[in-house]
């Protein structure tokens, strides 16, 4: 369906096309909006993004957008391959320090399909210039959002925490924030110009992650064709996020524990060691002390890296934080359009409130896109939620996840049972687990279960 009259054309002919972009883009006051050519050169700047960025327009227009927005992700922007972009947090320099944005753009393509230009909105991560705001009993920091006494503290925590160089380990469920949390600590250091990097422990195989995390030299290996800088060296001066450091296989441990205490490691294959200035924080879901006593974690390395604990609450546990989550997950898919969402029935709700978030945040964010995906109209309704909201479980298994029972100390025959409940249905198998699908996808694979 069209979104404009069929005279809209000759009106804009009339106004002029370049007048009504600039009012249009004039009111977006909280953010910049910039055009870009199929090089990447700046064909507009709106009023905002001048003031946003200090920079005029007159000195920006023709400029490549990587050097006038001074772009600190060593990555390509990755619009021309993509094709659009949602709310991608970015990290941007201008006169007078860093500032991080949420990105969202639009690509553009000729009849030949090749990149013609795009259009950009910036909108810096808190609208209201603090990196702390409150408001409605709620409290805002670098997109950590709560109004929960437990996170409170924990926002309360990482402030402090963060003006020392102080080892963090941050301890959560999956999809509870602990890489934005460590984002946050990096940006409130003293270390906040420098790179900030993160890896998973759980996602490679020991001999990648060493090579990964440490690097390797040439000829260290088959297929080492050249020099391989590892994390710790891209990450000098900075900050690294080791997440699922529990899954950290015992022969890394020890190299681990090395760099911590001497700031000096030796990639694989190599022979001299380098030195470092890098700020560890790390993040698991388990018990380091309980891995400890298992003997699958080094009690050295636990004392390390726990030097200051932070613990995320699940989202179950936070229920004061549904609903002002929910509403600022909305508002932000409001802004994407082309739905826009302004009530929740009350059933749904309900649903939603009662439920039991096993992916926590993440998947409180994955149920408002499916809803904006499947639904119509102004009003989010139970038809809009996932099929596992319109299921009617067992009470006492949706209350009591099996992993909390004692007679399932083993992981696998809990994937097992889990699975056997559900008959194969992996969201409510998961949600039995007491997992978030991703982790419990993991570990059927890690066991063989079909």
């Amino acid at each position: 369906m069209s979104q404009s009259s069929p005279f809209f054309n000759r009106w804009l002919s009339q106004i002029g096309p370049d007048q009504v972009v600039a009012v249009l883009t004039d009111l977006v006051d909280a953010g910049a909006v910039f055009a870009v050519d199929s090089e990447g050169k700046v064909l507009f700047w709106s009023k905002g993004a001048e003031k946003l960025f200090n920079l005029s327009a007159e000195s920006v227009l023709g400029q490549g957008c990587a050097q006038a927005l001074g772009c600190t992700d060593r990555d390509p922007c990755g619009l021309a391959e993509q094709g659009e972009i949602k709310a991608q947090m970015v990290q941007l320099q201008r006169p007078g320090g860093a500032i991080t944005c949420y990105r969202t753009a639009r690509a553009f393509f000729d009849g030949d399909g090749q990149f013609a230009g795009a259009l950009e909105f910036l909108q810096p991560q808190a609208a209201t210039a603090p990196v702390i705001s409150k408001q409605n009993d709620s409290e805002t920091f670098h997109g950590i959002l709560s109004r929960d006494p437990a996170m409170k503290e924990a926002i309360k925590i990482i402030r402090n925490v963060s003006e020392t160089e102080a080892t963090v380990l941050i301890r959560g469920e999956s999809g509870t924030g602990k890489e934005l949390v460590a984002h946050a600590l990096h940006m409130e250091s003293q270390r906040r110009e420098r790179p900030f990097l993160a890896i998973n422990c759980a996602a490679l195989t020991p001999s990648l992650l060493e090579s990964e995390l440490f690097g390797h030299v040439k000829g260290a290996f088959t297929g080492a064709i050249r020099e391989h800088a590892g994390l710790f060296k891209r990450a000098s001066g900075g900050t690294l996020f080791l997440d699922e450091v529990a899954e950290l296989p015992l022969e890394l441990q020890a190299k681990l524990l090395r760099v911590l205490q001497e700031q000096t490691f030796i990639p694989v294959g190599g022979d001299a060691p380098i030195s470092v200035d890098v700020r560890i924080i790390a993040a698991t879901h388990r018990s380091l002390r309980e891995e400890v006593k298992a003997g699958r974690f080094r009690e050295d390395l636990m004392y390390r890296l726990r030097v200051v604990p932070v613990f995320l609450p699940p989202l179950r546990e936070r229920r004061l934080d549904v609903s002002l989550l929910l509403w600022h997950s909305i508002k932000q898919h409001n802004l994407q359009g082309p739905r826009h969402i302004d009530s929740i029935a009350p059933e749904a709700m309900r649903r939603l409130l009662d439920y039991g978030w096993p992916g926590n945040i993440r998947e409180l964010k994955n149920v408002v896109e499916y809803a904006f995906a499947v639904g119509r109209g102004n009003e989010l309704s139970l038809d809009d939620l996932p099929p596992e909201f319109r299921e009617t479980p067992a009470p006492d298994l949706l209350q009591t996840p099996l992993r909390n029972r004692a007679r399932h100390a083993d992981e696998e025959e809990l994937i097992r049972e889990a699975l056997r409940l559900a008959d194969g249905h992996m969201d409510t198998a998961a949600r039995h687990a007491g997992m978030s699908r991703a982790t419990f996808w993991r570990k059927r694979k890690k066991y063989l279960i079909d």
